[in-house]
């Protein structure tokens, strides 16, 4: 039976084969750290009997006014429980504490373009593709900004899709 619980300092040290897929992006400790720290209700972790890591999701919540969002910052399951749902059921915690607890209009993710399974999944869990960003990864890959309105933007103005892509340096980050 899976567990979903809140990520903890331990686990900084039993996740590292889940960031071993290639189109996972890893970070720093102080990095892991910083999310623990300041938004720990965005942070969690899904975990097999035995206390194996499946897989977690890591963001925040930023913005202001009818920017303010939920961001997924990391979601990743390890290879051999994909195809369980993990990623959904991880997806739909930060997007219910978005909504429910703070407000938030959307969330928010960026993927490499050419991640296409992972995108085909975002697509299915009702995310629109709502700008590409030029070079955003390492300076090489295109990302694609995908978003999912939430219930407080009733007219789903921020799904609205971009008509040209942006460069990295036109993102707003808070």
């Amino acid at each position: 039976m899976t567990t979903l619980r809140r990520f903890c300092c331990n686990d900084l040290l039993r996740f590292t084969s889940v960031n071993l897929d290639h189109l996972t992006e890893t970070f720093n400790m102080s990095f892991y750290m910083t999310y623990l720290a300041r938004w720990p209700d965005y942070f969690h972790v899904a975990e097999a009997p035995g206390n194996r890591i499946m897989g977690y999701i890591m963001g925040k919540v930023e913005g202001q006014g009818d920017s303010w969002h939920g961001h997924v910052t990391a979601v990743t399951v390890a290879p051999e429980y994909r195809r369980q749902q993990l990623a959904k059921k991880l997806m739909n915690l930060l997007e219910d504490i978005s909504d429910k607890v703070d407000k938030a209009y959307f969330v928010d993710l960026f993927v490499r373009a050419s991640n296409t399974p992972a995108i085909k999944m975002y697509e299915k869990l009702d995310y629109v593709i709502y700008r590409r960003v030029l070079r955003y990864y390492s300076g090489e890959e295109d990302g694609l900004d995908m978003r999912k309105a939430l219930s407080r933007d009733v007219d789903k103005k921020s799904i609205i899709p971009l008509k040209r892509p942006v460069t990295p340096d036109e993102l707003e980050y808070d």
